[in-house]
């Protein structure tokens, strides 16, 4: 600062210089040294100096301030449990429930919870159509194409924050019969095929260029019926229907080996939820006719029967199985005719209850029991008609214990219940197996997932036949297992399950903490990841992502159907500001 005030002083001095240099006559000898340069006054006067009274500091780049988020419900009334969801900073997310949820992580690893950019969702509108045609994501692959009723085919993402897929290309295919899928196996036009038939097990085994891949995981096929629809507004009737099904039968002559006749509404690997000591009534045709006739049941009627023919673990011959369940039915007079149906209007058609009795089935998500009681018997889909006050209470009570013991004598009761009520007919516990070429390497098959990107082949193209076409790659606003095998190449999750195991590990959430009644979860996520658009991922991406499916009038909330099922299973029965029916 003082150099700064010296300036006026040495200015005067200057100037006094010129007037003196003026009156001084000319030397008349040049100086023996070399002269300095001569100064010229300029012709004006100099501007002003003005002396600062402080210098200025130096200012550090200013960097806007990252602009969080936060939704809330008004109160826990609505009746979902989610109470809000925030963005803390950039990289941390925090949300909290109404009620414990022990379960939380395991249900974010659930392909129906990705992850999206929220710009793109603000550019689309949340629209499945739009994100069908270019959906944008952060996983190891990126769409390439499309192809409408023939396959998809996906390509390396070049921002993927994780390892590079080990193929150059993957196409999914798909072909609704199984014995199809397995010759164009053997032919050589594709890699790898989803559930092999019951009838082919012994063909795969014994070709020595295929190798078979079991996979176990807990499943059942269940026949619903509506209690809002005549006749199973009868609770007797209902209870009949269950003692007219010879379960062993459909699975000695339908189902390939491992397969069960199942005793209770849990599968046998659910733990704490299914109990080996419990069964439900027993098959016994006589006795169910002698209940209908009871309650005067009207044998002249026809009862629609409906189902699609997609093949699952746990529906692995759809047509046979449904003709088998017509003509056990028809033993004791019960008139009943098939309803097939197109497979992506057939869930929307028994989810909002349209269906009088039909067939259809489930795969675990993830390991709890939470995934199959709360799941089918809190209210969340009209499929069956009314739900059932007392066996929601006793799965909600279930829900948020912690000790196994204390929550399967819970779910003890609910199995009564069930038993009592008849929503369901849980008929049988499949299994299946992929089957690849063997020069097809590192194939690992889990309960959850497939490792399509870490396997390779000879010519570094990988080429899959799953049952059936992705209904939408928006898969938050489906439940169908087809779309989320296309979902999981384009986009991550919170958190997922490792290859073959149904052991969570960290996605693009590095870690979830809960505090100690598990009704708040803070989130703290990975940093550098990128969208395949460029975006930067983070902590409000996240909520975008949660917020359009638990938010009835969220902006972004268009989908396929608009419904997004999962989130309701998951959390609901009610999402925010759902209206009245």
């Amino acid at each position: 600062m003082k150099k700064f005030k010296m300036y006026p002083v040495l200015v005067a001095i200057l100037l006094i210089c010129f007037m003196f240099a003026a009156c001084t006559p000319a030397a008349t000898e040049a100086p023996t040294e070399e002269a300095p340069a001569e100064v010229v006054a300029p012709t004006e006067a100099p501007a002003e100096v003005v002396a600062p009274t402080e210098v200025p500091p130096t200012e550090a780049p200013v960097v806007a301030a990252y602009e969080t988020v936060k939704y809330e419900a008004p109160d826990c009334e609505y009746g979902g449990n989610m109470k809000s969801m925030e963005s803390i900073d950039q990289y941390t997310v925090k949300f909290a429930f109404c009620n414990p949820d022990p379960a939380f992580m395991a249900k974010v690893a659930v392909f129906a919870f990705p992850i999206l950019d929220s710009d793109y969702l603000d550019e689309t509108g949340g629209d499945a159509a739009k994100i069908n045609e270019n959906p944008i994501g952060t996983g190891p692959y990126v769409m390439q194409e499309w192809v409408r009723g023939d396959h998809i085919t996906f390509v390396p993402s070049e921002t993927y924050w994780g390892e590079k897929a080990k193929n150059d290309t993957f196409i999914l295919k798909w072909g609704t019969e199984a014995a199809a899928r397995l010759l164009d196996l053997q032919s050589g036009n594709v890699d790898g095929i989803v559930n092999v038939a019951t009838d082919d097990y012994p063909t795969v085994k014994a070709d020595e260029t295929i190798a078979l891949y079991p996979r176990v995981f807990n499943n059942f096929l269940y026949l619903g019926l509506n209690n809002l629809k005549e006749p199973f507004t009868d609770e007797t009737v209902r209870q009949a229907f269950a003692m007219a099904i010879d379960k062993q039968r459909l699975v000695d002559n339908f189902y390939p080996e491992g397969a069960s006749a199942a005793t209770q509404f849990a599968p046998p690997g659910v733990v704490p939820g299914h109990n080996p000591d419990y069964s439900s009534p027993a098959y016994d045709p006589a006795k169910a006719k002698e209940m209908l006739e009871s309650v005067g049941f009207d044998f002249t009627q026809t009862i629609e029967l409906s189902y699609a023919e997609r093949t699952r673990p746990y529906f692995p011959q759809p047509t046979k199985i449904a003709q088998d369940i017509q003509a056990q039915f028809a033993e004791i007079g019960i008139n009943v005719t098939l309803s097939l149906q197109e497979w992506a209007a057939y869930l929307p058609y028994t989810r909002e209850g349209n269906a009088q009795m039909f067939l259809l089935g489930w795969s675990e998500d993830y390991p709890d029991a939470t995934n199959w009681y709360d799941v089918y018997l809190m209210g969340t889909t009209k499929s069956t008609g009314d739900p059932w006050p007392d066996i929601m209470e006793e799965v909600k009570i279930a829900a948020r214990l912690g000790d196994p013991a204390e929550r399967q004598a819970h779910y003890d009761i609910v199995n009564q219940l069930i038993d009592q009520h008849v929503p369901y007919i849980v008929l049988a516990n499949g299994s299946t197996a992929d089957a690849f070429s063997k020069d097809v390497q590192n194939v690992i098959v889990g309960p959850y997932n497939e490792n399509y990107q870490e396997m390779s082949t000879p010519d570094g193209i990988l080429v899959y036949s799953q049952d059936g076409e992705p209904v939408s790659l928006d898969c938050a606003d489906e439940t169908d297992g087809s779309s989320f095998t296309a979902c999981m190449q384009l986009f991550d999750t919170l958190f997922e399950f490792t290859w073959g195991t149904s052991t969570l590990q960290p996605a693009l959430a590095e870690d979830c903490v809960p505090n100690a009644d598990a009704t708040e979860y803070t989130c703290h996520l990975r940093q550098g990841v990128v969208f395949s658009n460029g975006a930067a991922f983070d902590a409000n991406d996240v909520i975008a992502s949660f917020y359009r499916t638990w938010d009835y009038t969220a902006p972004n909330r268009l989908g396929n159907t608009g419904s997004y099922s999962y989130w309701k299973d998951f959390f609901g029965p009610k999402v925010l500001n759902q209206p009245a029916e």
